[in-house]
């Protein structure tokens, strides 16, 4: 039976969830350049989880592909797939990657998804079809498959069978820790054509086929990403994976702290934390003038930059580490904190000039997984976007903070001057408002029921409706 693919292959090809430079097309089916990427996908020198090659589609010049593709002749398939089977053979230590028929507009195409190698570094000769073989390792460079040489070759050499923890096996575990219902719903999300077909398979089957198992039949394991992603309760193999939201009222300082735990998969796990913050902790102020139509709207904290800090935190924190992911929340700032920091290759101005590229990446997996589920988008976006929202937002400049030898990693959010609490004295009030409060103490947690306030005071009126987190103002005559 022909593998299918564990990703939305119209995704794939129009580069929507996979980058440029984790695909090649090929509208030939010459072995050469094929097996030499092949071989670059498996020394996966960046740790961005290898690649895919599309044979039988073709591309401009700028590296887009052209519909219809090419496509590959029906009755020559099986020749093809025998071809690639025996040049792969060529590489050392052996490696095979996988390997899927598939139809785009009435056209067959070969997939060929080459995850990161477990026994890296990989050679591969320059010319599967020459006599004399010579040996070399591959990289890639952007959208490009180069030799390494000199002190690149001396880099790759230096990652021999150092393979991401998050593609590690885990033998604490057993494959049927792996939850098929959750893969399957996963499969269904992304548009996976896999997800058709995985009722009928069996928990190691489709893990797999998702590159989630590994060893050999009689002794396979589940990978660490699988169980983070997969399983109900990761923190039973990963101690504190989870989210603690901490809402401090009076500050750092203060006598009270509420806190909720979220734990689970990642997916839900980070999702239900989002909607907990976005549902309690952000507000919205509208401020009404007299001398113009448009209203001034902004928000405490712009939830595109609480999202993309709370995920990139999920993102690249160690679970190695026995610490969770705090993100601490006061009438002045939303911290999130989680451990280790940034890579030392990256200089922290360049977090503040949103310039910081990461070179490597630690957890090459979960950032596959995250992307394929729209909540990240990789390639060091994450700082550039929580920049932006904020800039948009016209919010304070956000803070990144770590320490010289890099133990945590801490995102500032400063709120907005103009969703701080204002003076709230006394005035005509709807009886479902709830006692004023002084500007320095507004209520120690928004309200879980739909609440309204009016109030006039001289010449200026406002609304307050915390049920739907929007104030609104109408500033004086």
């Amino acid at each position: 039976m022909r593998n299918k693919l564990a990703i939305n292959l119209q995704d794939l090809l129009c580069q929507r969830t996979v980058e440029s430079e984790r695909i090649e097309y090929k509208a030939g089916r010459n072995p050469d350049p094929i097996i030499r990427t092949v071989c670059a996908f498996a020394n996966d020198f960046e740790n961005l989880g290898g690649g895919y090659i599309v044979i039988g589609q073709d591309c401009d010049e700028n590296g887009q592909p052209i519909f219809p593709p090419a496509g590959l002749a029906l009755n020559q398939l099986d020749k093809i797939q025998q071809e690639l089977l025996a040049a792969c053979q060529s590489i050392q230590p052996p490696y095979f990657p996988v390997l899927s028929a598939e139809v785009v507009e009435d056209r067959n195409l070969i997939v060929l998804h080459a995850p990161g190698g477990m026994t890296r570094p990989y050679k591969a000769p320059a010319f599967v079809t020459a006599k004399q073989r010579s040996l070399h390792y591959y990289i890639r460079r952007y959208t490009s498959t180069v030799e390494a040489k000199g002190e690149t070759e001396k880099e790759l050499l230096s990652l021999t069978a150092q393979v991401p923890w998050d593609d590690r096996y885990n033998r604490q575990a057993q494959v049927s820790d792996l939850s098929r219902s959750l893969m399957a719903d996963y499969l269904r999300e992304v548009g996976s054509a896999l997800a058709d077909g995985a009722d009928a398979l069996s928990v190691e089957e489709l893990g797999r086929k998702m590159n989630l198992v590994g060893g050999a039949s009689e002794s396979c394991w589940p990978k660490n990403v699988g169980l983070l992603f997969f399983n109900d309760a990761p923190e039973r193999f990963f101690p504190y994976t989870q989210i603690d939201v901490v809402w401090l009222p009076g500050g750092a300082g203060g006598d009270r702290i509420d806190e909720k735990i979220f734990k689970g998969p990642l997916p839900r796990m980070t999702r239900e934390a989002l909607a907990y913050i976005q549902r309690n902790y952000l507000h919205e102020t509208v401020i009404k003038h007299p001398d113009r139509a448009e209203a001034t709207r902004v928000w405490n904290f712009p939830y595109a930059a609480l999202e993309e800090a709370l995920v990139n935190a999920v993102y690249h924190r160690s679970y190695e580490e026995r610490e969770s992911i705090e993100v601490r929340i006061t009438y002045d700032e939303l911290v999130i904190l989680s451990i280790p920091g940034p890579d030392r290759s990256i200089r922290l101005a360049d977090f503040t000039a949103g310039r910081a590229v990461s070179r490597r990446y630690r957890n090459r997996r979960i950032g596959e997984f995250l992307k394929e589920l729209e909540l990240t988008e990789g390639r060091s976006t994450g700082v550039p976007k929580i920049l932006k929202a904020m800039v948009t937002n016209g919010s304070p400049v956000p803070l990144f903070e770590t320490d010289d030898d890099r133990c945590a990693y801490l995102i500032r959010l400063p709120v907005h001057p103009l969703a701080q609490a204002r003076d709230l004295t006394s005035g005509e009030v709807t009886p479902e408002v709830p006692p004023k409060y002084p500007p320095s103490h507004p209520p120690s947690h928004p309200p879980s029921h739909p609440r309204s306030q009016m109030r006039r005071n001289g010449d200026e009126r406002g609304i307050i409706a915390t049920g739907t987190s929007r104030h609104y103002w109408l500033e004086g005559h």
